[in-house]
Formats: structure tokens, sequence, C-alpha cells
């Protein structure tokens, strides 16, 4: 099944995080806890919150936080070019997923080489969030998931429209940050996301 993984905007408190999740989490594969103002307890916090109002916690990935993301049993954890490097963190942390963010194919190839999971890359389309950078494109996508044998998540403008696209290029799954969270109606978006994927999986 292609992967719907939505990822915390940086713009919300962890009380309405939390409330929206609650509703859509039954349509969405992963949430990545991306919120590098919060203190540790912070995180911890919403993560039992999350679990308490019933999120599974094998859908939640928390971005950067090694420590955190071990001690509290979630699915995952999301490094970045600031984080432990993906080897040690496999070495010392074997049952964690681990996922990682990159943006050439030679970062994927080399962090796929070295034990990576899956990895997040973008941006594949213009997107508000990054206007002075070109997009990737789809065909540099296609090239990306050629060139390694993980999962590859496609990020950046992706909408209901273009998944079937995005999905078409190799992509195991897309990555959603404000096109969920921050929508009118985040139920119905994820629901929109999820939709498009499994349409994408009968096309293919």
């Amino acid at each position: 099944m292609k992967e719907l993984h939505v990822i915390s905007t940086g713009q919300q408190t962890s009380e309405t995080l939390v409330s929206i999740v609650t509703k859509i989490h039954r349509y969405i594969d992963y949430l990545h806890l991306r919120e590098s103002e919060w203190s540790d307890q912070d995180l911890v916090q919403t993560i039992e919150n999350l679990s308490a109002s019933g999120v599974p916690m094998e859908k939640l990935i928390v971005n950067h936080r090694v420590d955190v993301a071990n001690q509290t049993g979630v699915h995952g954890v999301q490094l970045t070019y600031r984080s432990m490097e993906v080897a040690k963190v496999k070495s010392a942390f074997p049952e964690l997923k681990v996922g990682c963010s990159v943006h050439t194919v030679s970062e994927a190839t080399h962090l796929a080489r070295h034990g990576a999971d899956f990895i997040v890359y973008g941006h594949i389309f213009e997107t508000a969030s990054k206007i002075v950078l070109e997009p990737k494109g789809v065909g540099s996508l296609q090239h990306v998931a050629r060139q390694v044998s993980i999962p590859v998540i496609a990020i950046g403008g992706i909408t209901p429209r273009n998944v079937q696209e995005v999905m078409a290029h190799g992509a195991s799954g897309v990555a959603i940050l404000s096109g969920i969270l921050l929508a009118k109606d985040p139920l119905k978006a994820a629901q929109e996301y999820r939709y498009a994927l499994t349409k994408s999986e009968v096309v293919m």
C-alpha cells in the first residue's frame, strides 16, 4: 500500500495537533512530529496525548530527536543533516525505523547503503515554503527511486491532483504538511489524499 505521511507544521499548538490527528489517523500511515521549538518534555507529552486519544504508536515518527523516539516507543525517527549518522542510530537503536531527509541522488544512495529504512525526497513541485529553490521535479524523483531499493517518500507541493503522477515516477508514498493539517477541513483533505493514493495503486 502506498504510504501517506503527514508532517507537523510548526504552526500549531500541541492541543490543536492532537485534536486534528485524532480525527485523521485512520486515513494516514504516519505522523512525523517535526517541532524544533518544542522541548523534549513538550514532545513526550504530545506523544502521550496522541496515544491516549487512540492514535497508534506505530504511526508516530519523531524528527531528529533519537533519544525521545527511543524512550517513547514510537515507530521511528526521521533524521536531518543535523542528526546523528544513520549507521550509528541503527546500531544503537536497531528497533527504530530510520528515515532520512535527502535532496540529491548521492545523499539518497549513501544513506540507503548505511541503513536508512526510507528516505523523504523533495521538494518535487513548487511550494510556498521553498519559493527561492527550484523544484526537483518528477524526473529527478524517478532517478532517485531507481537508484535505491528502499521506499522513497515524495514531498513538496503535492496535492491530490498530482499524486498519481508522483506515484507513476517511482514514489512509495507522499508526505504532506499544510495540505492536510492547515486545511479548512483536515479530515476531508486526508480522505482525498488517501483516495488519490488508492486510485494510483489501481492504475498502476
